[in-house]
Formats: C-alpha cells, sequence, structure tokens
C-alpha cells in the first residue's frame, strides 16, 4: 500500500505540475514532421475529447497508451475509418492477441491518404497533364503486461514513413505507457473502479529527412563559362526534422459502478514539444443489458487551455453485441468539432475473439 500512495503522490503532483506550469512562446508550431500521429485513432477515445490515456479499453489503447491494452478481456481485431479536413482520409487496422498470463502483443497500422494533385511549374500553372500523390504511414508493434494486479505496462516499437511523389522519409520510434489503479474514490472497494492514474509517452525516436530524385535538379557552376558541364546533377540537403513527441498524463474515477451500470470521468494533461500544454477532458457512461451487450455515452472536449486552439466538444457513442462462442462485435462512433476547419466523424469496427 506504501507503494501506491508514493505512486499516486508522484502522478498527481506530474498532473497537477504539468496542467498549470505553461511553455514561453514561441510554442514551435509546425516544426516537427508526421503531425499525423497526432490526429487521434479510435473512435472512442476521439469521443471522449482525447481524453482515454487512462481508461481505454480498446484497441485503440496502441495509440493512447500501451499499457492500457492488458484491460482488454479478449483478442479483438479493429478497424477505423476517420475523413480528415481537405478532403484527407486516415484509417487505423490493428490486431490484438491475447497471450494470458503472458500479456497482450498488438500489430496497428496506420494510414493517411491525401489523395491525387496535379503537378504545376511556373511555365504550367494549370498543370502538367502528371498527377502526384501523397501519403503517410506508421506500423506499431506493441508488447503490455500487468506486472502486479495495480500495475500495467506497456511499449510500442513503431517505423514511420512520409511520401510525396518521388521523395520519401523514414523514422523510428518508441511508445512507453505505464498504469497505477488503486481503491481510492471506489464505489465498490475494488481496484477497476478506483481512482486510475496513467501515463505515456509517444513518438520518442529518430528524425525525419526526406530523400528521393525529386529533390535532383541540374546546376550550371559556371553560368559565365563555355565548355564546362553546363547541367551538373545536384541535390537540395534537406534538414531532419523532429517527431511530434507527445506526453500525457491522466487520472480517471468511476463515481457510478455496478454489474449494470459504469460513469468513468477522465481528466488528461498533454506536454507537446510543438505546441502548448492542454488539457483534455472525457466522460463515459456504459450501460449493460445481460446477455445481450454494452451501449456506450460519450462526451468530452479537446484542448482545454491551449494557446490558438481550432479543437472543442466532441461526442459520440458506441454498441457492443454478444455473439456465441465467446464472440462480440463492436461499433463505435465520435463527432468532433475543429473549429474553422469543420466536423469531423470516426468509424470503428471491432471484431471480437
Amino acid at each position: 500500500m506504501n507503494t501506491i500512495n508514493v505512486l499516486l503522490m508522484i502522478g498527481l503532483s506530474n498532473l497537477l505540475l504539468v496542467s498549470l506550469t505553461r511553455a514561453d512562446d514561441p510554442y514551435r508550431v509546425g516544426t516537427t514532421a508526421a503531425n499525423f500521429l497526432e490526429i487521434g485513432y479510435g473512435s472512442s477515445g476521439s469521443a471522449m475529447g482525447d481524453a482515454a490515456v487512462a481508461s481505454a479499453e480498446d484497441l485503440s489503447a496502441i495509440f493512447w497508451n500501451p499499457a492500457r491494452l492488458p484491460y482488454m478481456r479478449q483478442s479483438e481485431a479493429q478497424f477505423m475509418y476517420q475523413p480528415w479536413i481537405a478532403d484527407i482520409n486516415t484509417s487505423f487496422t490493428a490486431v490484438g492477441l491475447d497471450l494470458h498470463r503472458y500479456g497482450m502483443l498488438a500489430f496497428g497500422l496506420y494510414q493517411v491518404s491525401y489523395g491525387d494533385m496535379k503537378v504545376t511549374t511556373m511555365q504550367q500553372q494549370d498543370g502538367t497533364g502528371e498527377m502526384y500523390s501523397a501519403g503517410d504511414a506508421a506500423f506499431s508493434l506493441t508488447y503490455a503486461r500487468k506486472l502486479a494486479q495495480w500495475f500495467a505496462f506497456g511499449a510500442s516499437a513503431k517505423y514511420i514513413s512520409q511520401k510525396i511523389w518521388h521523395s520519401s522519409a523514414g523514422a523510428l520510434a518508441f511508445d512507453l505507457g505505464m498504469v497505477v489503479e488503486t481503491t481510492f474514490f471506489s464505489p465498490t472497494s475494488l481496484r477497476s473502479d478506483g481512482l486510475t492514474i496513467a501515463m505515456s509517452i509517444s513518438n520518442y525516436g529518430t528524425k525525419m529527412q526526406f530523400e528521393g530524385m525529386d529533390l535532383l535538379q541540374p546546376i550550371d557552376l559556371y553560368p559565365y563559362e563555355a565548355g564546362n558541364y553546363a547541367f551538373t546533377e545536384g541535390e537540395f540537403k534537406t534538414l531532419g526534422w523532429e517527431l511530434p513527441l507527445i506526453f500525457r498524463i491522466g487520472a480517471a474515477v468511476h463515481p457510478i459502478a455496478s454489474s449494470r451500470q459504469k460513469l468513468t470521468i477522465e481528466v488528461d494533461a498533454l506536454h507537446p514539444n510543438n505546441n502548448s500544454e492542454s488539457m483534455n477532458i472525457g466522460a463515459q457512461y456504459r450501460y449493460t443489458i445481460p446477455s445481450f451487450g454494452d451501449f456506450y455515452l460519450r462526451g468530452g472536449y479537446k484542448a482545454l487551455f491551449m494557446v490558438d486552439s481550432h479543437y472543442g466538444f466532441s461526442f459520440g457513442g458506441g454498441l457492443k453485441y454478444q455473439l456465441m462462442n465467446n464472440l462480440a462485435f463492436r461499433i463505435d462512433y465520435a463527432y468532433r468539432d475543429v473549429g474553422l476547419l469543420g466536423k469531423l466523424s470516426a468509424y470503428t469496427f471491432s471484431i471480437l475473439f
């Protein structure tokens, strides 16, 4: 119990510190690559205002906090489709395998498609007749395990790639997470219904540097001299860009917890390397019908206290239908407001086995 108290004090202290401490200007907005890793993947967490580091209970925990994977009750396959702004499409596909006492092993694939665009030049501003495309992807391998009844740890290794026409960049990154369950504020005296403290660090890795034939340009080193190589092949040397490193710490409580109903309220504090600190607030209400399944209602607010934030309220719901032979399927939906950029929806379908 002394260990739990120490971890609880550390977690609450860090949460208060991160939420109250504001970074000085400038906030380094737009100084990182692979920003698709900040979007948020998983309709359940998105509907809760991205406040899911301490309460994620499905396969989307790969994104929010890998240490939440051991709290899944069975193996799962999940697919999420999320149309983004400016006709950008994002998706998330994952499979998580329950290894029982050995923990959870999961594979995830994040994909972003920007569609086809016209190739233009200064001389042909209406297009050359060619088309080019751009896309992002990240593949993750995650392992998580409960090291004690009250403590879980998880880690992900990721390969991240970005491509635009004939140029591309790649990087390696790691995600780390931990979860501590306590009996504080538990209406049932069970740890699963008490105060949960969690933290995660996402996208700690190498820099991304673009390379490719699009960066090759003919150069005349001596334009005023005849007889030299007039079109020497030269290459633009791009700089390496950091990944969007995000530190999250959150706390979740369950004011209502019974066999039929459960209400979860969570507050997360975020410290990114490319923006100001902010907080996410979310809630989920679950109602269980025996022999049928679960219904979910969710709501939240993302990026509270962020400087010049375009985010706002979000809400959604879900259904988990129990089939025979321990099979089930789950559908989740999220709707969120991104200010001037519009309203967005996310759709997630899962099979549990």
